[in-house]
């Protein structure tokens, strides 16, 4: 069967930990184990994630006592899209929820229901910059 639209762990942990990273001192790098309590997840997961995070440019890392990750660009350059679509790949559009087409030609008992929430969704991720989340929670 198909699914909705759905946000992994690691594509959340990607998320939160690139917001903790955003929200710190450019050129202080913060450690996996220091955002794995912050976040209170696994020092394992997220190293993994940072692992995917690096290769795809969005963070450096520094070894040492004093490492750890900072973007490799500024929060207001870095959209969610490429955050999410780094850890699981391109958004994609779902078209059944079986996965194949039962309603034939007849109408979907959906109706647009699915393509509207894919696009919500893509809209937004391909909009909403990493800043802007940030700022977001700042004012709340």
């Amino acid at each position: 069967m198909s699914r909705l639209f759905r946000i992994s762990d690691a594509a959340n942990l990607a998320i939160h930990a690139m917001m903790l990273l955003a929200s710190a001192d450019a050129a202080e790098p913060i450690s996996v184990a220091v955002m794995s309590e912050r976040l209170g997840v696994s020092r394992a997961h997220l190293a993994k994630v940072f692992q995917r995070l690096a290769k795809a440019g969005l963070v450096s890392s520094t070894r040492g006592p004093q490492g750890g990750f900072v973007l490799t660009r500024p929060a207001d350059s870095i959209m969610l899209a490429e955050i999410y679509e780094d850890i699981e790949g391109p958004i994609q559009a779902v078209e059944c929820l079986l996965g194949h087409p039962v309603c034939k030609e007849r109408c979907c008992v959906l109706g647009g229901l699915l393509t509207n929430v894919h696009s919500e969704v893509h809209k937004y991720f391909t909009t909403t910059r990493l800043s802007d989340v940030c700022d977001a929670l700042r004012r709340e």
